[in-house]
């Protein structure tokens, strides 16, 4: 008897449950879409694999395709240089060590160190995440400098007006490099918030047209991926009926002589929006080239690929006032934010593009170095002291 009790009771119990789970995913697709949540579901994390099975164009590689020099061994480390990251002065081990995949030292055009990990090769693709954001900002200064676009100052309802109701009147495309757009925006990963509905939705334009404002922009610094889906709808709109991608391919990927196929996911198959914020999968030494363009000033193999006022504007001195540049950034020593670049120390003027899981592209001018870390995650080393270990790498090669 008290057997059949107690079934019955687990039996309500469970039931109980899986009304509340049922109710739980019903109220969660109704926010996000069922084909978000399934997405969720089936894939879980991003991760830098997400390329191979989301929708994406493919950016060809070049017929005519540019190659670094090799000078492998040629990063000579001082004894002691690595001991303040743990480790005994073995970057090989340090790396591996991190969960690191790739990591390529380059100076004055020369690869320095190349190491890959966890069966990753030259040729393998990652997800660069945020790096992303970078390559968008060079195709905005490309379609501003050839009239697709206005300038920073042209207001982004100039070409998404739909937003005119939702208070986006003022912002101008300036505030949505800088980060500054007074959107409501949120970068975290709530299930039901706008960020993680924005990585996994198949109907971008619908979720970037819902965005609202929740201050005067230019008064608040706030990190948003948001800003740079709005950047990419406005130049998707710019570019009327060529793709994001096909632009990228013919102003920056040809030209630049990428050596591999790269990817850029998209919403959905058919007619698809870029993932601009997150999702460009490329390699190593492909992402070290777009590194040496801004370090060049735009300029590559005799070519003027971008202009060198938008390489300085993105890279030189913050556009991000003083007063509105967070303490937590200034206590590690970086100086500002450009257009969707980070801009570390002052003294040697060097900057870098950051993405999840520890994907970066670090340029140091004054020692004319560029270094790209990409990994499966940041291991145990946060993203100020991946930054300090380039800025200890890039003055070793002068040695």
């Amino acid at each position: 008897m008290l057997r059949r009790i107690r079934r019955r009771h687990l039996l309500i119990l469970f039931g109980g449950l899986l009304v509340l789970v049922a109710a739980s995913l019903t109220a969660w697709a109704a926010v996000a879409g069922p084909v978000t949540v399934l997405r969720i579901l089936r894939y879980g994390d991003s991760n830098i694999d997400d390329f191979s099975h989301y929708p994406g164009r493919t950016l060809q590689a070049s017929d005519e395709p540019s190659e670094f020099e090799m000078t492998i061994g040629g990063l000579n480390m001082e004894p002691g240089t690595l001991a303040a990251f743990g480790s005994n002065g073995d970057l090989s081990a340090l790396l591996e060590a991190n969960d690191s995949i790739a990591f390529l030292v380059v100076r004055d055009g020369a690869i320095l160190y190349e190491q890959y990990f966890q069966g990753h090769r030259e040729t393998s693709l990652s997800q660069l995440f945020s790096v992303s954001k970078s390559f968008t900002s060079a195709l905005i200064g490309m379609a501003i400098e050839d009239g697709y676009m206005e300038g920073v100052e042209q207001p982004v309802t100039d070409l998404i007006p739909e937003l005119l109701d939702r208070g986006f009147g003022v912002v101008t495309l300036h505030h949505l490099l800088t980060m500054m757009s007074g959107s409501s925006y949120h970068e975290n990963d709530t299930p039901f918030g706008e960020h993680v509905i924005l990585n996994y939705t198949p109907n971008l334009e619908l979720e970037i047209l819902q965005f609202t404002m929740e201050r005067e922009p230019g008064e608040l610094y706030r990190y948003k991926s948001g800003d740079n889906a709005l950047l990419s709808l406005a130049l998707a709109r710019a570019l009327d009926d060529e793709a994001l991608t096909a632009y990228a391919q013919r102003r920056l990927w040809t030209p630049l002589g990428m050596q591999d196929q790269g990817v850029w996911s998209t919403d959905r198959e058919v007619d698809g929006l870029e993932r601009s914020w997150c999702c460009l999968a490329t390699t190593a030494r492909d992402i070290a080239k777009f590194g040496a363009l801004y370090l060049n000033n735009g300029l590559w193999r005799g070519e003027q690929l971008l202009s060198a006022d938008w390489v300085e504007q993105s890279t030189g001195q913050s556009q991000v006032p003083g007063d509105l540049w967070p303490g937590e950034y200034q206590e590690v020593g970086w100086r500002g934010y450009g257009y969707q670049w980070w801009l570390a120390s002052e003294q040697t003027g060097d900057f870098f593009a950051f993405g999840k899981d520890g994907q970066f592209v670090y340029v140091n001018p004054s020692e004319q170095v560029v270094i790209v870390r990409l990994g499966r995650s940041a291991g145990d080393l946060r993203g100020s002291q991946w930054v300090r270990l380039f800025q200890t790498l890039a003055r070793q090669t002068g040695r």
